[in-house]
């Protein structure tokens, strides 16, 4: 099973629009929580929600499902 990190935050609506995108999605989902570390602040803080893939590209907001099922066809 493919999976996606999720870099997010408490109280981003843009987040939660992500997560429900990514609930159509047959993939594992790790959620990071970005407030937690000082660098992922520093790296994600203004470009919230990012996905990362397994090779370790990024997709950044906004994004689409039909983007996440190409990225995950590559991958395969």
């Amino acid at each position: 099973m493919t999976v996606i990190t999720l870099f997010t935050t408490v109280g981003c609506h843009l987040c939660e629009q992500a997560e429900a995108i990514l609930n159509a999605i047959d993939a594992q989902i790790v959620s990071i929580e970005i407030g937690d570390d000082d660098d992922l602040v520093a790296h994600y803080g203004t470009s919230i929600p990012v996905l990362k893939f397994a090779d370790n590209s990024e997709l950044n907001w906004p994004f689409e499902l039909k983007e996440i099922e190409r990225k995950i066809n590559q991958l395969i």
